[in-house]
């Protein structure tokens, strides 16, 4: 927000652009006769992996056009890899992405995450309605002034919940700054 409270895109003139990367990851889950369709190849509209993963890298290229204020990026690499789990019975989508320039890639990499979840979704959805997506987060950025990050593993004890280190506010609730009048 400018001074004013107005939206405005963040200026990035002066920053040197530098090589940045983002890692993804997203979950789905549905019954395990629904993941074995997946596995197989047999769901009800087609190869869904490969669909999905292709979705995923689609939406990564067009992450400006669907995140208000993201700079469009030229992405330099897009993978994005959907790994099925049979034990949880879920579909691990992670997604990567690389640019040169002079702001990050964790929007894209995100957006490819969810955009996939949603597709590996409509495409199962006559099957079982009862997937879910769940865990859309950023694991790792690398580059730019803050460097290197990477997500802490979840600690068993917390029964494999993800450390917030310094969080103060209470998951749900909704912060937001006023505008100045």
């Amino acid at each position: 927000m400018d001074r004013l409270g107005r939206p405005r895109m963040v200026d990035v003139t002066d920053t040197p652009a530098t090589f940045r990367r983002a890692v993804a990851e997203a979950t789905v889950k549905m019954d395990q006769e629904t993941l074995t369709l997946v596995i197989d190849g047999a769901g009800p509209k087609g190869d869904v992996l490969s669909v999905a993963e292709l979705a995923g890298i689609m939406a990564a290229k067009r992450t400006a056009e669907l995140i208000p204020l993201c700079h469009p990026l030229p992405l330099t690499e897009v993978t994005v890899e959907i790994t099925p789990d049979r034990k949880p019975g879920t579909l691990v989508v992670t997604a990567s992405c690389a640019t040169t320039a002079q702001t990050g890639v964790e929007m894209e990499a995100m957006t490819a995450v969810s955009v996939a979840a949603l597709t590996v979704y409509d495409m199962v959805k006559s099957a079982d309605r009862f997937v879910t997506i769940n865990g859309i987060r950023l694991m790792e950025k690398s580059g730019g002034a803050s460097g290197e990050w990477r997500r802490p593993a979840p600690r068993p004890s917390d029964g494999g919940a993800d450390e917030r280190p310094g969080t103060t506010v209470p998951p749900g609730a909704r912060v937001r700054k006023p505008r100045p009048t």
